[in-house]
């Protein structure tokens, strides 16, 4: 962490917030309450948190709803609460951009395990606007931009653009993805070993969040989204493949 992260609770439940805070606090985290989507905006105006932990059943604008509104808006952590067994909520929240999920009721410690990992692929992305510390010792030499399908990955950035120079927005575990594929081309990679690179966890056989990232990244790179996929190729009953481009 640094010297404080920051951590913003947005669930209408006030036991739950004081649950999430003492808990929370007690592992060194600073945590500010949201009970709903007003308080939420209002929350982020007086500070930018680090990560968000965002309920899915709000009153009013629901969590999906914000979700969405948060990713348009700012790079932070963010981590969905979904009631159990809810898996339509789990799925569209992938899809919104969510880092992770989290069914109630959840483990204390396994909710603190997941939004560490949260925080730490964050961290692996590009730095906040609000300014990090200058590194201790010059920065490498950057490196060029490497082809995926129509799209250029910048792997000294983090960062993705389109043939015309425009960037495209890519969340921290789709940029795990981009390099992990570059890393491995012509290769089958399984959906247990992406989820490995990228989240730091075993797959299980109802985890649909790897197909749900892939198809976000082909309707991104692919030279045709609506075709049939050709620069990452599902392999049936295998994994997922990157075929560079030749030529």
């Amino acid at each position: 962490m640094n010297e404080r992260t920051r951590l913003l609770v947005v669930d209408d439940d006030p036991s739950v917030r004081a649950l999430l805070r003492d808990y929370l606090e007690g592992h060194g985290y600073g945590v500010a309450e949201a009970a709903d989507g007003i308080q939420m905006r209002a929350a982020l105006e007086r500070e930018l948190p680090d990560a968000v932990l965002l309920d899915v059943r709000l009153p009013g604008e629901d969590g999906l709803v914000l979700a969405r509104w948060l990713r348009e808006r700012y790079d932070l952590g963010l981590l969905m609460v979904t009631a159990s067994g809810d898996v339509v909520d789990r799925v569209v929240g992938l899809e919104l951009g969510a880092d992770d999920y989290i069914a109630k009721p959840f483990d204390l410690r396994e909710l603190l395990a997941r939004l560490k990992s949260v925080l730490r692929r964050l961290q692996a992305g590009p730095q906040s606007a609000q300014g990090a510390a200058p590194p201790a010792a010059p920065e490498p030499p950057p490196q060029p931009r490497r082809p995926f399908g129509r799209c250029e990955v910048d792997l000294a950035s983090h960062r993705m653009f389109a043939a015309d120079g425009a960037e495209v927005t890519i969340t921290a575990m789709e940029y795990e993805l981009l390099a992990t594929f570059l890393d491995n081309p012509n290769r089958v990679l399984t959906r247990d070993q992406l989820l490995m690179r990228t989240r730091n966890r075993e797959w299980g056989p109802f985890d649909r969040s790897i197909d749900i990232r892939i198809g976000r990244l082909r309707r991104k790179v692919e030279p045709d989204p609506q075709g049939e996929p050709r620069v990452i190729r599902t392999v049936r009953n295998a994994g997922y493949m990157f075929v560079p481009a030749t030529g």
